[in-house]
């Protein structure tokens, strides 16, 4: 007669010859890009949780007493890197010995690009700078070279819709590795949206090709890559770098700028002021577009969220440039 301790020992030995089945990653994201990336990729298996809370500024923003908690039970922290938010590279310290971190801009399949223009601009503008000397302009001068402080890797990589099914691949790569049982459901789901971004990616050349040889205004130079990659002219920026506020010699520069080279529209952002936009074309013959959403804080959060930000970046660009 079997006793019931024997079994109770049996199935106790059964169990542990059994391999450990790992969990869904506890996920953590910076900014509402990556968390709509990390949802498509993880589907129903899981959802991260965002720390850019809606009109939070990725470059300047402190976390909450109950974000902090999260990332320092996070099993994985996916971001674009330190270049877009420093802020979370000092808080990352908090992350476990067992958690790990990818950084999308790391990613070897990532195209990366510095900031564009920005040696040509200091140029341009100190040129300016110099010839209003005369007018006791020093302090606005030192402002201007401030300003121009402006250099390194580009982080708004997500904005080229290539590096965005690059990051969707890496993204099920990690989750993956963490989580083999379900690598399957990653992969899948991974492919799936970088289908879809494709084809999104294909209407959006459709829609700008007619805009091609046109400048605009925005207000901070981020769309680089959305430029490249659809063969547009460069963005004239009114702020550099991580949108601080341009000074008032900058702002000549610009509206010289915009009358060299013949702008037909400008664009406000999402979460900074539009007057600042509309004090800069004032009494030209610009057009304003609508607001531009580069880092999707403006959107509701869902796996939605990244092709809804490139394509109604593409259709605003559209509607503005290609209304003459």
């Amino acid at each position: 007669m079997i006793r019931p301790s024997s079994l109770v020992l049996a199935a106790a030995l059964g169990t542990a010859a059994l391999p450990a089945r790992a969990e869904v990653p506890r996920v953590v994201t910076d900014i509402p890009v990556v968390g709509a990336m990390v949802q498509q990729v993880m589907g129903d298996l899981g959802q991260p949780e965002i720390l850019l809370q809606a009109g939070g500024d990725p470059h300047s923003y402190q976390l909450r007493p109950s974000q902090a908690r999260s990332l320092q039970d996070a099993d994985l922290l996916i971001w674009v890197g330190p270049e877009l938010t420093p802020w979370l590279e000092r808080a990352a310290t908090s992350l476990s010995a067992q958690s790990e971190m990818l950084a999308l801009l790391d990613l070897p399949a990532t195209h990366r690009r510095d900031y564009a223009g920005g040696e040509h601009e200091h140029e341009h503008e100190h040129e300016h700078e110099h010839e209003h000397e005369h007018d006791g302009h020093g302090h606005a001068e030192e402002q201007a070279h401030h300003d121009h402080d402006h250099s390194g890797t580009d982080p708004h990589a997500w904005l080229d819709p290539a590096n965005g099914q690059a990051w969707l691949a890496g993204i099920a790569e990690t989750l993956s590795r963490r989580d083999p049982d379900n690598a399957g459901i990653y992969a899948a789901n991974a492919a799936k949206a970088a289908d879809e971004i494709a084809a999104l990616d294909e209407e959006l050349k459709s829609a700008l090709t007619p805009t091609q040889g046109k400048r605009f205004v925005v207000f901070h130079d981020a769309y680089g890559y959305f430029t490249e990659h659809y063969g547009l002219e460069p963005a004239i920026a009114v702020s550099l770098g991580d949108a601080s506020t341009p000074s008032a010699a900058r702002l000549r520069a610009i509206r010289d700028e915009i009358a060299e080279e013949g702008a037909v529209c400008a664009f406000p952002e999402a979460n900074h002021d539009p007057k600042l936009i509309a004090a800069v074309i004032e009494g030209s013959e610009i057009r304003q577009g609508a607001a531009l959403d580069p880092e999707g804080t403006g959107a509701t959060p869902g796996a939605g969220l990244y092709a809804e930000l490139l394509r109604d970046m593409g259709q605003a660009l559209a509607d503005c440039l290609g209304a003459d």
